[in-house]
């Protein structure tokens, strides 16, 4: 970790800028572009002032960039990156991409996505990932040139090898069901928590209806002395202050939120390298299948013998045997394509074992990670909620202090 990019470079999305352009279609369209800096650290230990390096990037570039991490590193849980549009929302709280405060907590994201590459002790050496922070002009094209596209496995792919491996290991399946009620999880805090924003949101504005009750029975009791023309307005004045507080404490919980929302994201992630490593297991089980195939076929040309019924064998019986020569021509060649298969299926073998090896350490690596950040995560939620509670009783304390007054 002490390598880690993060350790030399400080690197911040400093702000986010509306912009008008066209697209590949030609056609006019609104998108958000992010402002991403970087300053060398060492520098700034020797105690000189390191100058500031800095570029624009859209979202669709921050796609770009974790789709070729993904295929280039499937034994990675790669980090997510926050959502494109806004999801489990309290109803009050706008859901469109262009919202203003929906842009700002996006832009902490990416950012939040940056340092998590940046501190991986793998991904944070890639050269890619190095020029998408520091070369503004031809990164796109120095990623098409890597080809990643062709090594990226189909969804079709995927999903047979997922229903047809025979032997899968224990260990990636329980993997995949931990993700499976990770994301089952945190998906349902989430849809509590905007349903608590919702109540909240509702008792909150109730304050606001007290404070301008307060306000105009002040103006109507004017003959009542000088208690309820003066502690009436002032209670009115608390309680009206105490429900405009709601918007920020809200927005401040939508942080929150998007610290649940990452794992809810990492949760796909896990399943990624659970895919991989079903489809290695495919490819390898095909090998050992077809490899089994050819030395049965080896075997019965040499022995003359036919163990299992096939369309070879009725054509032999029904147009005659062939000849040694015509047999033995086709045992050298099975020969030589079951050599080809031993070593290939040996080859399969030893790469399986590696993605294994270094998946388990990665995942390992997550789950610490995981822990660290939603006990944290829940701890400040839960102080917030402390605090929150602690204002409105005193909001309530101040009042009465005015009720008796009057």
């Amino acid at each position: 970790m002490e390598d880690c990019l993060a350790k030399k470079m400080e690197i911040t999305v400093s702000e986010a800028e509306k912009r008008t352009g066209r697209n590949a279609m030609n056609i006019q369209e609104t998108y958000t572009a992010y402002l991403i800096e970087t300053r060398a650290v060492e520098s700034q230990s020797e105690g000189q002032c390191a100058p500031v390096e800095s570029l624009w990037r859209r979202y669709s570039e921050f796609e770009l960039l974790r789709n070729y991490l993904s295929v280039t590193y499937p034994h990675i849980v790669v980090p997510p990156l926050p959502e494109k549009r806004a999801d489990f929302v309290w109803h009050k709280l706008s859901a469109d991409n262009m919202d203003p405060d929906f842009v700002e907590r996006r832009r902490i994201g990416l950012e939040n996505f940056l340092l998590r590459v940046a501190s991986h002790p793998v991904l944070c050496q890639d050269k890619i990932f190095y020029a998408f922070l520091m070369q503004e002009s031809g990164w796109k094209e120095m990623v098409n040139e890597t080809g990643f596209q062709l090594k990226a496995d189909s969804r079709l792919k995927a999903l047979n090898a997922t229903f047809r491996v025979k032997n899968p290991d224990k260990r990636f399946t329980e993997l995949k069901h931990y993700s499976d009620e990770l994301q089952s999880v945190i998906s349902h805090l989430l849809r509590v928590r905007a349903r608590v924003a919702d109540r909240l949101y509702g008792v909150y504005k109730v304050h606001g209806n007290y404070g301008r009750v307060f306000s105009e029975w002040s103006a109507i009791e004017k003959e009542m002395g000088d208690g309820l023309q003066i502690n009436l307005p002032l209670t009115g004045l608390l309680f009206t202050r105490y429900a405009a507080s709601i918007d920020d404490i809200l927005e401040e919980e939508e942080h929150y939120a998007d610290q649940l929302k990452e794992y809810l994201f990492y949760a796909e992630a896990l399943r990624a390298v659970c895919r991989k490593h079903e489809l290695m297991q495919y490819d390898l089980e095909m090998a050992a299948q077809d490899l089994t195939s050819k030395k049965q076929q080896c075997e019965e040309l040499a022995t003359g013998t036919v163990r299992t019924f096939s369309l070879k064998g009725m054509t032999s019986k029904l147009f005659g045997q062939e000849t040694p020569e015509q047999r033995e021509a086709k045992i050298k060649v099975l020969e030589e394509q079951i050599q080809e298969g031993e070593e290939q299926l040996k080859s399969k073998n030893l790469e399986g074992r590696d993605f294994v090896k270094s998946a388990w350490a990665d995942i390992e690596r997550f789950k610490e990670q995981k822990n660290h950040d939603l006990k944290e995560a829940l701890i400040s939620y839960a102080v917030m909620q402390i605090s929150m509670c602690k204002k409105g009783i005193q909001v309530w304390t101040n009042a009465k202090e005015c009720f008796s007054k009057m």
